[in-house]
């Protein structure tokens, strides 16, 4: 019976564009929407329902699906892809709901019509969320290497400064772009500054640790700076061991001390 639909609807294909038309007329004021250009408003509705007709027509939604995906990646909102859906089934319900239309009984035909709509509105509702979940998976990964920089402030001297906690995978990150960093700018001395991270537990200790082995087995030495007072406390009631590589309470004395390491001194002009 769906086919017979799609069938019907392509073949007054232009009496339902003639209704889109109507219905996109009450959308395009509509608070959520306005934010669109009128350019882009109409070009976004006017392939949505092409698209509709043909996924219908071949029963095959992936054209639709990049066209979600597409409306996703330029910042679209699931809002005006529900109003859309909407539109387009009041759109086709003031069609089958004529005099004499070929598909039979009109109540019979609505609820059919509906199915085969919630058919693709929840194809294009879990595209959007796989869509949305992908995007927000490749911006956090982004922010995480933002957030583990290795600076170069010295020839042979780079500094990480580490804001925020620190979880199993940042800890990843972060000897991922410290062994990559230390051989790319020639470091012989990495000072980390853990300055912003609020906690540091045996977890987060730990990861430190490892960090600063992995820069002494590629030839460089580490410094931990940043140490505030309560952290130092925190360490000591937890038995952390951090002798292992020399600490300083302040990047400015762990800079001075890298430049001694690297037979270099700070002058005052």
């Amino acid at each position: 019976m769906q086919s017979q639909i799609v069938s019907y609807l392509q073949r007054n294909r232009t009496r339902l564009m003639e209704e889109w038309e109507k219905q996109l007329t009450g959308l395009r004021t509509e608070h959520d929407i306005q934010s669109l250009t009128d350019e882009a408003f109409k070009q976004s509705s006017n392939e949505f329902i092409l698209l509709m007709l043909e996924s219908a027509k071949e029963n095959n939604n992936d054209k639709l699906n990049e066209f979600v995906s597409r409306h996703i990646q330029q910042g679209g909102s699931l809002i005006f892809l529900s109003k859309l859906i909407q539109k387009f089934r009041s759109a086709s319900q003031q069609l089958v709901i004529r005099p004499n239309v070929e598909t039979g009984d009109s109540a019979q035909t609505i609820v059919e019509l509906n199915d085969w709509i919630d058919e693709r509105m929840d194809s294009i509702v879990k595209d959007y969320s796989n869509s949305w979940d992908q995007t927000m998976e490749l911006q956090k990964l982004s922010l995480l290497e933002l957030s583990a920089p290795l600076i170069p402030v010295f020839e042979g001297i780079t500094v990480m400064p580490l804001i925020g906690s620190i979880d199993t995978t940042r800890a990843r990150l972060i000897m991922e772009n410290l062994l990559e960093g230390v051989i790319e700018h020639r470091s012989k001395v990495v000072l980390i500054d853990i300055t912003g991270v609020p906690v540091v537990d045996t977890m987060v200790a730990h990861h430190i640790i490892e960090a600063s082995e992995a820069v002494r087995l590629v030839g460089a030495k580490c410094i931990l700076v940043g140490i505030q007072p309560e952290i130092a406390q925190t360490i000591v009631n937890l038995g952390i061991d951090l002798t292992r590589f020399p600490t300083k309470s302040t990047l400015r004395k762990g800079v001075v001390t890298a430049l001694e390491m690297t037979e270099k001194k700070l002058m005052d002009l």
